[in-house]
């Protein structure tokens, strides 16, 4: 069995909770920086890698190992009985997820069964931000809960990830027109990543605005 969580933090959590299998930490910051579609997987991790080393500070050859380590995890997915995803609600579970669902999408999958847990909210925490705030045991609960995915979370996942990578926002736009009730927090996800793109009245993101008023009050 293969899990693949949402970073280090879910990661070292389950290997400590005993969760059966083994644990690959996704550490990809897709929701940061270029993203295109319909590359070669080699010239996509490259111009992930150039863009993580310059935002991140980090050397680039390193950054391409990294990332190519992670990669070839997941190209191993046939090794295994049952892949996992872990994710939560948030913009960046959400693009990681979609990124997921768009590889797997385009393999055959064949004995290999692909389970999903996703949440956003826990039973006593009040304030919820991530599957990393869970303790061993509580991680543990999660994992019978998981749901083998669906095809039409395969094929939504695809299509969302296409949209994300395209160049133009109306991609997106024209996907929330649609039901995307097959991964329930997507929509929501989606929304408030077409808010940092540029308003027309002042070329400034959401975020940038809301920092603006924040300043001038």
């Amino acid at each position: 069995m293969l899990h693949i969580h949402n970073g280090d933090s879910t990661a070292g959590t389950a290997r400590q909770a005993n969760i059966p299998g083994e644990h690959l930490a996704w550490r990809e910051a897709l929701v940061c920086g270029p993203a295109p579609e319909n590359l070669s997987e080699a010239e996509f991790l490259n111009i992930r890698a150039q863009h993580l080393a310059t935002a991140y500070g980090v050397d680039i050859e390193k950054c391409k190992a990294e990332l190519q380590t992670q990669h070839d995890g997941l190209a191993n997915f046939s090794d295994h009985d049952e892949v996992v995803l872990w994710f939560e609600h948030d913009l960046f579970c959400q693009v990681q997820l979609i990124y997921l669902l768009n590889w797997f999408s385009r393999r055959d999958l064949g004995k290999t069964r692909l389970s999903l847990i996703c949440i956003d909210k826990f039973p006593g925490v009040e304030d919820f931000r991530g599957l990393g705030q869970l303790n061993e045991q509580q991680l543990a609960t999660l994992f019978p809960t998981r749901r083998k995915v669906a095809s039409d979370q395969l094929n939504l996942g695809s299509k969302a990830w296409q949209a994300y990578a395209s160049p133009a926002p109306a991609e997106i736009e024209s996907l929330l027109k649609s039901d995307t009730g097959a991964l329930p927090f997507l929509g929501a996800a989606l929304t408030k990543h077409l808010q940092r793109f540029p308003a027309l009245r002042n070329g400034l993101g959401y975020v940038e605005n809301v920092s603006l008023q924040l300043l001038a009050n």
